[in-house]
């Protein structure tokens, strides 16, 4: 009787493997068949239909919209019909206000009082609502992107104060947005930093110093008081500057350099002095194009190398680049083509110098005709 019941208990394991096996296989397929639900997707699913469909009815380009703001596409309460209205009251074009809210979806987030009260505040700086329709268009971010009107009054009020004018607010506005985003307290205390640097260095204008350091480099406001000063401190060991020279400087052709990473400027310092020497440069060539044209060491060591390289090979010397360094904020296929049209008229460099190369393209262009003309 043991061996039936064996084989009875062995079937009926047989059968429970073959019905959990045939059940795990199924799940398997399950799992096969069913897509995989990327975070896009489910996104997608939660975006708000009725908004989709009015955007698209604008000329939107929602694929740009979602990967830009993908959360505004999601709200339930907007004002996408507000904003057109609006902005075509401002003279507007309807592409110019679906190009707007493709690259800035916030904006469409914005109520009717809201946008009204910006737009004014942004009227106290600009000649026209043409001007602010232009700027919108080519940085929608720089009206959109903070929602805070009452902060942004209060730093134009602030900037102002400095003696600022329009026009150094204009550019701002245009340039460095994220200023008037700032809290006032947060450019004053930058304010305050140049103001204090002024006074340790021995100059008797303050006010007058941090007004000509911001107009010279409109990005300042906008980085740190921790850099600024670090960059501050290294410039004055670097270059060895008396203090009214330094302060000369740094109000000068130094205010555009302020901003620079510490890292980077300490690097591209350093570099510079190193190329120089290479190619029979001493150290006092460096500080003077340095002081003459502090921007240069915005370019890397690399560039800075190959344009240099470029313009000695054609016979130019270094003593004539130190004295119209200049020449070096063109590209270097820019500069190639330059010389070597030259080239093909006999420039003589060391008779002639090299500020031929230092002009717009069209003014070399016009040379280029008249000294074929002579030829």
């Amino acid at each position: 009787m043991a061996i039936p019941l064996v084989r009875a208990s062995l079937s009926l394991h047989r059968t429970i493997t073959q019905q959990c096996l045939l059940a795990s296989l199924h799940f398997v397929r399950t799992l096969v068949s069913k897509p995989i639900q990327t975070p896009q997707d489910a996104d997608k699913e939660t975006e708000n239909k009725l908004l989709l469909d009015n955007l698209k009815v604008l000329g939107v380009d929602v694929i740009m919209a979602r990967k830009r703001q993908p959360g505004v596409l999601r709200r339930t309460n907007t004002n996408e019909h507000g904003l057109v209205q609006f902005l075509k009251t401002k003279g507007a074009s309807r592409e110019v206000v679906a190009s707007i809210i493709s690259r800035f979806p916030r904006s469409i987030t914005r109520s009717r009082e809201h946008l009204e009260e910006r737009w004014q505040l942004w009227r106290s700086v600009f000649q026209s609502d043409d001007e602010v329709v232009s700027i919108l268009n080519r940085s929608p971010e720089s009206f959109f992107r903070s929602s805070d009107n009452d902060n942004l009054e209060k730093n134009i009020v602030f900037l102002s104060s400095l003696g600022l004018n329009s026009r150094d607010l204009h550019r701002l506005l245009t340039t460095a947005p994220r200023t008037f985003s700032n809290s006032v307290e947060l450019n004053r205390q930058m304010v305050e930093l140049l103001q204090g640097i002024c006074v340790n260095f021995g100059g008797n204008e303050p006010s007058k110093f941090a007004k000509a350091v911001i107009s010279k480099n409109l990005y300042i406001l906008i980085r740190s008081t921790k850099r600024v000063e670090a960059n501050v401190e290294f410039l004055q060991s670097a270059l060895g500057l008396k203090n009214l020279d330094l302060l000369t400087f740094l109000q000068g052709s130094g205010a555009e350099i302020l901003d620079i990473s510490h890292e980077i400027l300490k690097r591209n310092f350093r570099m510079l002095q190193e190329k120089l020497n290479s190619v029979g440069g001493t150290k006092s060539d460096a500080f003077k194009i340095i002081t003459n044209y502090a921007s240069i060491l915005y370019l890397s060591p690399e560039r800075f190398s190959d344009k240099v390289d470029c313009l000695l090979k054609e016979g130019i010397t270094v003593k004539q680049i130190i004295e119209k360094p200049k020449v070096l904020d063109f590209s270097l296929d820019n500069l190639q083509w330059r010389v070597d049209e030259l080239r093909k008229l006999d420039y003589d460099f060391s008779l002639n110098g090299i500020t031929i190369l230092d002009s717009s393209k069209k003014r070399f262009e016009a040379k280029l005709i008249k000294l074929c003309s002579l030829n």
